[in-house]
């Protein structure tokens, strides 16, 4: 079995973002860089599902600039065999990054690709159905549970109402959830393996893909800053104040 999984290189959750001067975008001075979380979730469960069967090769993805080496080497020391980055100096949108990844499925030939639901820098949330769409293959979003059974899969994802549970037949597009698991830390051995690993650089422009934005960032803007609380003396001014200043009743 071969498992592709999709590598994102985000900023780090605890980074304070600023805006860089022309107000859309970020400035990535001093910021520090980390796998997206959902996405490492996904390496470790293509990691569980080799360790269960053998033989199976678990091959890593990135789109973005040469300096996502750095992720991708920290998820071939978690255990996962080779890397492919596809070297842009843009950033693509969800639907380009589908196609770009379509274009490596046809090449690879996986029988499952595993992705994080989102990217926590964009939280987009669609570039795993595009590329559903795009390879007609079946698709489960949202996995809270993987069982792999031949050429099939039964996808546990949770819903508002509870649980539910797909079926699925192989090739399928699996995104992973925060609870499917809990990711493993890189071994010192398994640095030190990383570093020998094939991580392959394949430029954008030689796949052929329409990577042309249909979009624009216009405008950022920072949260504003909650103002402080203030005391009350009764629960009726209390009831006056959510109705006459806050109107929530």
């Amino acid at each position: 079995m071969k498992i592709l999984v999709c590598v994102k290189r985000v900023p780090d959750p605890e980074t304070v973002i600023k805006l860089a001067p022309e107000g859309a975008s970020i400035a990535t001075d001093n910021v520090k860089w980390v796998i997206n979380p959902f996405d490492e979730i996904a390496i470790e469960e293509a990691l569980r599902i080799k360790e269960k069967a053998a033989g199976t090769e678990v091959v890593l993805i990135s789109i973005g600039l040469k300096t996502a080496q750095e992720q991708l080497r920290t998820g071939l020391a978690m255990g996962a065999d080779r890397a492919i980055l596809v070297v842009s100096d843009a950033t693509l949108e969800p639907l380009a990054v589908a196609r770009v990844l379509q274009k490596l499925v046809d090449t690879e030939k996986p029988d499952v690709v595993i992705m994080g639901k989102q990217a926590i820098d964009d939280d987009s949330n669609c570039a795993g159905q595009m590329l559903a769409e795009l390879l007609g293959w079946p698709q489960a979003t949202f996995a809270s549970k993987v069982e792999l059974d031949g050429k099939s899969a039964k996808i546990t994802r949770e819903v508002d109402g509870g649980l539910e549970t797909l079926g699925v037949t192989l090739p399928a597009i699996v995104t992973a959830d925060l609870r499917l698991n809990e990711p493993r830390y890189a071994s010192l051995p398994g640095i030190m393996k990383a570093r020998k690993k094939e991580l392959k650089e394949i430029p954008l422009a030689e796949l052929g893909v329409d990577a042309a934005p249909k979009t624009r960032v216009v405008k950022l803007e920072t949260p504003p800053k909650r103002s402080g609380g203030r005391k009350v003396g009764s629960v009726q001014e209390l009831v006056q104040v959510l109705h006459n200043e806050a109107k929530v009743i």
